[in-house]
């Protein structure tokens, strides 16, 4: 979590935004986030320049001037810093990479607003202060600007925490065989984390090293081949979105996560435009919950499985859709998708069970999403084909956090158990809980007799109940005694009716 004065400090750069005529909390992240860009940018010019110099070869900068770094810029007065940055700094950001790159493209259009030199130097000293080379640091400071937008979008959407995007990506255990998507991308959270997890996975431990700056370096990949480096930069994230806001958001976000071309593309992913199918081996997505759409624009395939306008519904259409057979999915849903009654709500659960394998259903507190919303969630995993027996339940009650608006870090956390039964219950699908275990199967048979319902409070506390069994001979003993019982009663009530 971000220390008091650093909130406090983003606390009066964001009251300068708004004295400075930008009132849109999204336009501010964005101006906030181009910073942090070049931030960022030049950070890494730092270690490849450092990293020349101990391999005693030639460096080839990226920056097109000095007076486009931030460890230049940021000594300039005011005036100064402003007019450098529009003649110079934002011009070369908006064609970093050329502009027919995929971030080009969607920077051609960005406007630097902050036109105010002192609100651009305050901004500039306070981010200065940043180590944007500590992940969680940079994660946090994401988060807090994200946490003034205090409500959901027009469309449903909303961040999702880095702790709950972490856990689905531990789940579903990405490598660098997988062809990852997030047809709902937003700023690209689920992709950087499946990189990271993807890139500590084939470090070497003796490759581990805290740098200079006593920054833990983990995430090196020095086990992947050249190839497979070609592969991650290029073609291992793939992530849609209809925004283009967000779109340059999660562009500048995997850049500076080393994917050097992501494959970020504008497109509605529920419209008839947009026609990917049996392509991805993993896709991890927190889709909208209440979009509105065009009935006219819904993808016709989508409709023969799910007659509906609720976009909740049609995107688990879509991921089943995009997915190649074998592949997985881990995606957050809105508790009504597990116990909905309508034609819809009963088709996409029936269509999960029965053409694919649902394997795991993490029923989610309402808080975890405070303060955009107050709603149930849980997250659904599935792999596309396959057979379902038997569905892995658990009742998440805690996630690391206070479940009120203020989402305070407390002891209570649920994760990690999460994590390690989920694991355990994979190697081993004849293991059973105990008493004290917050998981639970639930056999198909009983899913399809309560209509396909996954909600669950419908089977939560059934499969705890322990039942003791006696042994035969004293159940033997115990019949031979009720019917000596019986006889000695029927034996009393003829002598009463002799009398």
């Amino acid at each position: 979590m971000l220390s008091g004065e650093l909130r406090n400090k983003v606390d009066k750069l964001w009251d300068s935004f708004w004295s400075g005529g930008i009132s849109n909390p999204l336009t501010v992240i964005e101006q906030i986030s181009y910073l942090l860009f070049l931030k960022r940018l030049d950070d890494m010019e730092v270690l490849a320049e450092r990293k020349a110099n101990r391999l005693s070869k030639k460096h080839e900068s990226i920056f097109k001037s000095d007076k486009c770094r931030w460890s230049v810029f940021k000594h300039f007065a005011p005036q100064e810093m402003f007019d450098n940055m529009m003649t110079e700094v934002f011009p070369f950001m908006k064609e970093f990479g050329g502009k027919e790159s995929v971030f080009g493209k969607y920077m051609k259009d960005a406007i630097f607003l902050i036109q105010k030199p002192g609100l651009l130097s305050e901004a500039v000293q306070l981010l200065d202060g940043i180590n944007m080379e500590d992940a969680d640091t940079k994660g946090d400071l994401y988060e807090y600007l994200l946490s003034k937008l205090s409500t959901a979008g027009v469309n449903g959407q909303f961040r999702t925490p880095r702790h709950i995007i972490k856990m689905m990506v531990e789940l579903t255990d990405p490598t660098i065989e997988d062809k990852i998507c997030d047809p709902a991308c937003g700023t690209a959270g689920f992709l950087v984390a499946a990189a990271e997890h993807i890139l500590k996975k084939v470090t070497r431990p003796e490759s581990v090293f805290t740098d200079e700056d006593g920054v833990l370096r983990d995430k090196i990949g020095d086990m992947l081949s050249s190839e497979q480096w070609r592969y991650f930069r290029k073609d291992l994230l793939h992530g849609r979105d209809f925004d283009t806001s967000m779109l340059r958001l999660s562009s500048m976000n995997l850049i500076l996560h080393g994917i050097d071309e992501p494959d970020i593309e504008y497109a509605d992913s529920l419209s008839s435009t947009y026609e990917e199918k049996n392509k991805y081996t993993l896709v991890l997505a927190n889709p909208p919950f209440k979009g509105s759409i065009d009935a006219g624009d819904i993808n016709s395939s989508l409709k023969k499985v799910v007659d509906t306008k609720k976009t909740e519904i049609l995107f688990l259409a879509l991921f089943e859709r995009i997915l190649d057979l074998g592949g997985r999915c881990a995606a957050i849903v809105p508790d009504g998708v597990l116990f909905g009654s309508s034609t819809a709500h009963k088709n996409i659960r029936k269509m999960l069970i029965e053409e694919n394998q649902l394997e795991g259903v993490i029923s989610m507190p309402s808080g975890v999403f405070k303060p955009y919303a107050g709603v149930s969630t849980a997250i659904l995993i599935f792999t596309k084909g396959g057979k379902t027996d038997k569905v892995w339940f658990y009742d998440m009650q805690a996630d690391g956090f206070s479940l009120d608006d203020k989402r305070n870090p407390i002891e209570a956390n649920d994760i990690p158990d999460i994590i390690e039964s989920w694991k355990k219950c994979k190697e081993d699908r004849e293991i059973e809980p105990v008493k004290e275990d917050k998981w639970f199967w639930v056999e198909k048979s009983r899913i399809i007799d309560n209509d396909y319902d996954l909600s669950i409070n419908k089977y939560k506390g059934i499969e705890h109940e322990e039942v003791e069994y006696e042994q035969p001979e004293v159940i033997m003993e115990r019949i031979v005694e009720l019917e000596n019982e019986i006889l000695q009663e029927i034996k009393e009530l003829k002598e009463m009716m002799k009398i």
